[in-house]
């Protein structure tokens, strides 16, 4: 008895549901009570930019999602400059795309809690007065800083394993939801 023919469509529609569904769940963690900067932000953007095929969902889902949480948490003069680097993890999120291996999640995970860190102290020290506008304010920053970027670096840690483990654990388990071969061919 011949297998049932998976059409890619339907392939892709499951595979975004459930990212989309593990994205809206990662963004109503936000809003719970969490230790400053252990969020799943980053974790959700690179998820995102790994497995959205399609650009505009890869960074316009997410958004949505971040906007929404804010609408929770609150507005603040930095968001700019967040939604920013956010976009930018995204990005880390799409060098995943072809090859997700724990490796490679490590690095875009480490290289997109550092960006964070780096664009988001810089900011702080250019738009408010905590710290003089000189190498040294803006080192003091930085070392101010470090012990929320330990826990984005966290944060960012344990939810991508949760992200990446649980969609990986549907694509071994659901056969529904593997991505068609690079030989697929519809068959009539």
């Amino acid at each position: 008895m011949p297998q049932p023919v998976k059409s890619p469509l339907a392939v892709f529609a499951l595979r975004g549901l459930v990212a989309a569904s593990l994205i809206v769940l990662a963004a109503a963690v936000r809003i719970a009570p969490h230790p400053w900067n252990f969020t799943p932000i980053g974790a959700m953007a690179l998820f995102s930019g790994a497995i959205f095929r399609d650009r505009r969902f890869a960074f316009l889902f997410p958004l949505a999602a971040l906007f929404a949480g804010d609408l929770f948490v609150g507005f603040h003069r930095l968001m700019p400059v967040v939604y920013a680097s956010f976009l930018i993890q995204i990005f880390i999120g799409t060098w995943l795309r072809e090859r997700r291996s724990a490796p490679r999640i490590g690095l875009a995970v480490f290289l997109g809690a550092l960006q964070f860190f780096l664009i988001t102290n810089f900011a702080a020290w250019r738009m408010f007065d905590t710290y003089p506008q000189t190498v040294a304010g803006l080192f003091a920053c930085y070392a101010a800083g470090l012990p929320l970027f330990g826990n984005t670096l966290a944060g960012d840690a344990v939810y991508a394993v949760l992200l990446f483990g649980l969609f990986a654990l549907g694509e071994r388990y659901f056969p529904a939801m593997r991505e068609p071969s690079e030989s697929f061919a519809i068959q009539a």
